[in-house]
């Protein structure tokens, strides 16, 4: 049976965001892709709600999509892959899937979000761009190596926090973003299909 892959926006923009729509579109393929709105994208407005909101909107999302028998994955991009953590802790999925984790928020790598992440219970996956100011892969991995359960990290060369690469990288590969982004997604199957 394939997932159901519930898949969380990012702070600044809606699950009907272009971003959003041309990875749910790759994602499809994996499994039943479902998005939704946090409550303050829904009203409206710029700042995100406060994270026991942000949680119990993710919760009420899951409990909306999910079938009885139906496998969980959750899936986000930044702030959606922080909550998706969060609510792994407390619902029964198969695995995380974090687009551009924000482990340093508003860049700050002083005050890390790695809590979330040292208690997690299910596999988590972590696609990230070596350009990510949100996620220095340098300060990711002792923590991904104290992490008791299996991870695994897909990187994107060049990539920033929505894993785009420059143009230059790109000409001097040869390879095109839909190639990258194909490589991701191929990254994401094997990852779920080893779970």
């Amino acid at each position: 049976m394939k997932p159901l892959l519930l898949f969380a926006h990012g702070a600044g923009l809606p699950s009907t965001s272009p971003w959003m729509a041309h990875w749910a579109g790759l994602l499809a393929g994996i499994g039943r892709v479902e998005r939704f709105d946090y409550p303050y994208m829904a009203a409206g407005r710029k700042r995100p709600d406060r994270q026991p909101v942000l949680v119990e909107a993710h919760r009420e999302a899951l409990a909306r999509h999910r079938k009885p028998g139906e496998p969980v994955v959750l899936i986000g991009k930044s702030m959606g892959s922080r909550m998706g953590c969060h609510l792994a802790l407390e619902e029964s999925v198969e695995a995380v899937v974090c687009l551009g984790y924000p482990l340093a928020g508003m860049g700050r790598t002083d005050r890390l979000r790695d809590a979330v992440l040292l208690e997690q219970r299910q596999p988590v996956l972590f696609v990230q761009g070596t350009r990510d100011k949100l996620c220095p892969l340098d300060l990711l991995e002792p923590i991904r190596s104290r992490m008791t359960v299996p991870t695994a990290l897909h990187v994107v060369e060049t990539g920033d926090h929505s894993l785009l690469v420059t143009r230059a990288w790109s000409k001097q590969t040869g390879l095109t973003q839909a190639e990258v982004d194909a490589a991701a997604v191929d990254a994401i199957r094997a990852f779920l299909r080893a779970r």
